[in-house]
């Protein structure tokens, strides 16, 4: 796991010492239904409780001769239970520890990611409301199209993180599933409502079925949703590029005092968190990959999976926690320029407003065909010569024999594309 990437509290819940202390919480709960069903001693649970203690160097001290982590686990545990540690991990295999701990793991990271997309949401809500009645040049295969408003901009990314918060709810609920099954999944030495009350105690549901391990379908599901978030946060973020370009300039990161730009250009302001985030989604895509790969395992179960998740599943949930805390700061702050906005509306004189043009002179009897060519005609001497759309549009005899002055005023009148922002805002935020 990349610590510099980890904030303190997903850092804490992928340690070694909460991993193992997970493992710890597994084995008592085994343990205590193991005493109800009087197959071990009561005497000897509550001893293992009391005793029960481990230390992240001295499991791996012990790893290095075992080789395998959970032996070298249950070994110094016995190292300081005592007599009573014959009772630990009872009919257990080391999966039945390791996968349902897992899921207590990523529970906490689901926590931990939620409560960050409900800190982000807020932002985009007062955002978008904020700037609801602004208008921006909307763009396609990133050249102007349209006018719209920016706040829809904002009220978009709102209705696209509020459904990644239903994605992660569910990949949060397909995560939460423990098993106390075995060595093959065929509960030989334990019977399955043992398994059902051990995951009731830990908050968990029990796998309907498993192998010796929890089915990798889920952590896949998990992986994939973080990455879909992440590239929500990199969709974001470009957009925020393309603003911060020179030519453009409609909107910026904060750039506070000190901070520096280039080392060989002291003028420059990069969007450098931006970028980040944009670099940052590609880890997290290619590591649901990972989880898509660790699906596919031989038979009742090998251990390619393993070696992968210990990278995968921390680093994708703490690049993504990064990610959205960044991502949730970096839209509080944006700078943003309206005015340039009205600028970059007007930079081609006109000529955005060629596809409500086409339209009037529908509604005037045109036919589309004719209606398309007196306007595509006037518009391509604007982009080939220059000049004013609106007054070319105004010397077509074609064009004014339709349309009164007033109504070609109506046509270049901004207000008419964010006539209907209120019905959108009503539809996102309601």
């Amino acid at each position: 796991m990349i610590e510099r990437y980890t904030l303190p509290e997903m850092a804490a819940i992928w340690s070694p010492e909460n991993k193992f202390q997970k493992w710890l919480h597994v084995e008592i709960a085994v343990c205590e239904v193991h005493a109800e069903d009087g197959t071990i001693p009561i005497d000897a649970v509550e001893e293992i409780k009391a005793k029960a203690a481990f230390t992240v160097a001295r499991i791996n001290e012990i790893e290095k001769t075992t080789d395998h982590d959970v032996i070298a686990f249950t070994t110094n545990l016995a190292e300081n239970i005592g007599e009573s540690a014959r009772f630990v991990h009872y009919g257990l295999t080391s999966s039945d520890v390791v996968d349902t701990a897992n899921a207590l793991l990523l529970k906490e990271s689901c926590d931990v990611l939620l409560a960050k997309i409900d800190a982000m949401l807020p932002v985009l809500k007062r955002r978008a409301y904020e700037f609801k009645e602004t208008p921006q040049m909307g763009r396609t295969h990133g050249i102007h199209a349209e006018p719209t408003s920016f706040g829809l901009v904002w009220a978009l990314w709102y209705s696209e993180m509020q459904r990644n918060r239903e994605r992660l709810e569910r990949a949060k609920e397909g995560i939460s599933v423990g098993k106390i099954s075995g060595a093959v999944g065929a509960f030989a030495h334990l019977a399955p409502d043992v398994e059902e009350r051990v995951c009731q105690r830990l908050g968990l549901k029990a796998a309907p079925v498993s192998t010796q391990v929890i089915q990798r379908d889920r952590y896949a599901e998990y992986l994939s949703v973080l990455a879909i978030i992440a590239s929500t946060l990199e969709k974001i973020a470009l957009q925020v590029r393309h603003w911060q370009r020179t030519e453009v300039r409609e909107a910026q990161e904060a750039f506070k005092v000190g901070q520096k730009g280039s080392s060989a250009m002291p003028h420059k302001r990069n969007p450098i968190l931006s970028e980040r985030i944009c670099g940052m989604a590609r880890t997290v895509r290619a590591n649901s990959i990972v989880g898509l790969e660790n699906v596919a395992l031989w038979h009742e179960r090998d251990i390619s999976h393993s070696s992968a998740e210990r990278i995968v599943l921390p680093d994708s949930s703490a690049t993504l926690d990064y990610m959205l805390a960044k991502a949730t700061s970096l839209l509080d702050a944006l700078v943003v320029y309206p005015e340039n906005m009205l600028k970059n509306i007007e930079l081609t004189k006109g000529l955005t407003f060629s596809g409500q043009l086409m339209l009037a002179l529908t509604q005037k009897g045109v036919s589309r065909e004719d209606a398309y060519v007196y306007t595509q005609r006037n518009a391509m001497k604007v982009w080939d010569e220059g000049g004013d759309y609106k007054e070319l549009i105004t010397n077509d005899a074609d064009v004014t024999s339709k349309l009164s002055p007033e109504e070609v005023a109506r046509v270049f009148d901004l207000k008419h594309y964010l006539r209907n922002v209120d019905k959108v805002f009503g539809r996102v935020f309601t």
